[in-house]
């Protein structure tokens, strides 16, 4: 295909109507408000459709009750490690945790940077203080913004950052704030909405 055409097939795709063009769609809210189970349940419902999504998610890990940090888990491969710990002992501090860079380069912003290359769908979360830490991380997430495959993604309720900003700007992203009162009904438009967007792009 020349560049010419394909660029008017570009333009043809994004010109379908604006319910569809919203290609990035975040998640943002307070915390424990349930953003996460939000968009795990939204990736399991695309998954039973037969598509493949991958990408990072950070999910809190508690002993006794308490929370002691935050794991990371690779939803393509299964492979998991910690994004921050109160028993990390180097590391940029946020509160009472260190972040663990390793992980969170060779695991969390590797997962971003495959989905990109190989699954159908990406999900990042968070956006947050503590992934942005990492360059890598926010050079696979930028690439999946930039990619034209759908994004589902939890953006942190309060940071500010030049990456956030970025994400939240987009033409084609589009903000959902989830609460205990349309919790349930976001993950049903979450998955439809990447659905029909699917469907459209493979016309």
């Amino acid at each position: 295909m020349g560049y010419e055409k394909k660029f008017i097939c570009i333009l043809d795709f994004w010109s379908i109507g604006d319910a569809l063009q919203k290609r990035v769609l975040l998640l943002t809210g307070n915390p424990g408000v349930g953003k996460t189970t939000v968009l795990m349940k939204a990736v399991s419902a695309l998954k039973e459709k037969g598509y493949r999504v991958g990408g990072m998610i950070s999910r809190e890990a508690r002993e006794g009750g308490t929370r002691v940090g935050f794991e990371i888990l690779d939803l393509n491969s299964g492979r998991s490690g910690w994004l921050a710990h109160v028993n990390q002992k180097k590391g940029p501090q946020v509160g009472k945790y260190r972040v663990n860079r390793e992980d969170l380069d060779f695991i969390g912003a590797k997962a971003i940077a495959d989905a990109v290359e190989k699954c159908a769908i990406i999900a990042i979360d968070e956006i947050g203080p503590m992934e942005l830490f990492s360059g890598k991380f926010k050079e696979a997430t930028r690439n999946a913004l930039e990619s034209l495959k759908p994004v589902l993604a939890v953006v942190h309720w309060k940071a500010r950052d030049e990456m956030i900003n970025e994400a939240k700007s987009r033409e084609d992203s589009e903000i959902f704030t989830v609460t205990q009162e349309n919790r349930d009904k976001l993950t049903e438009i979450l998955a439809q909405k990447t659905l029909k967007l699917l469907e459209v792009k493979s016309k």
